[in-house]
């Protein structure tokens, strides 16, 4: 027996467990949304309903992103830029994680600096992309967040600023090598960000491509994520 023989590629092993796991997220997610609607109104808002939607959306958000790497990894993830408004697009993403908002005490407010209502990317991806970035600050923001878009030397940027304590100064230094390894006091792999990278990567205009940056600061004073999209 060759090696073709002994079975399915790993990463395909991979891929297809992530995708079970996927469906099953959304059907537990499902079950105890349901479960919540029979609960009295008191019962759904203490804290750990706050912490159990967190974590819902943020295991969401880290299938969702290792299913977009393999397909990335085996050229199956189109790029379908279009046209988009952009304040529809934005409120869709806060309206996604309002629950977790409000049951965190959070204040997310966006802003529009563009000359056109309109931006050219793919929606879905850079909507993924959006989504992971918001878990991440909404786990570390205080009491704010804060999304923007607006125009920087022919590009599309987009901001999210939050007011908690910034990103570490080892992510700062090493940002442009975005798998850093598994930080052992955070548990962080620096996927999230190699992901945003290659979607942004995707987006490309006149040979120049899309690109992050991560930054502390911004108007919040606290971690700003920038999205540049040609």
């Amino acid at each position: 027996m060759n090696g073709v023989d002994q079975g399915l590629d790993f990463s395909t092993v991979i891929a297809s467990t992530v995708h079970d796991l996927k469906n099953s997220l959304s059907a537990l997610i499902q079950a105890h949304d349901q479960f919540l609607a029979r609960l009295p109104e008191g019962l759904r808002q203490g804290t750990e309903q706050g912490v159990i939607e967190h974590e819902f959306r943020h295991l969401n958000g880290m299938l969702v992103q290792m299913l977009g790497l393999y397909k990335l990894g085996v050229n199956q993830l189109p790029v379908c830029p279009d046209y988009h408004e952009l304040e529809d697009f934005i409120e869709a993403q806060l309206a996604a994680h309002q629950e977790v908002l409000e049951h965190r005490d959070i204040l997310a407010t966006w802003r529009i600096d563009t000359q056109s209502p309109l931006g050219f990317f793919d929606r879905e991806l850079v909507a993924s992309v959006v989504a992971n970035v918001l878990t991440n600050a909404i786990r570390y923001a205080g009491h704010a967040l804060l999304i923007g878009i607006e125009e920087q030397d022919e590009q599309l940027v987009v901001s999210v600023n939050d007011d908690g304590p910034g990103y570490p100064q080892r992510m700062l230094e090493r940002q442009q090598d975005y798998v850093q390894g598994i930080d052992a006091q955070s548990g962080s792999t620096g996927l999230g960000l190699y992901f945003a990278a290659r979607i942004a990567a995707l987006h490309e205009r006149d040979g120049v491509q899309g690109r992050i940056e991560i930054s502390n600061g911004g108007a919040l004073g606290g971690g700003l994520f920038r999205l540049y999209l040609p």
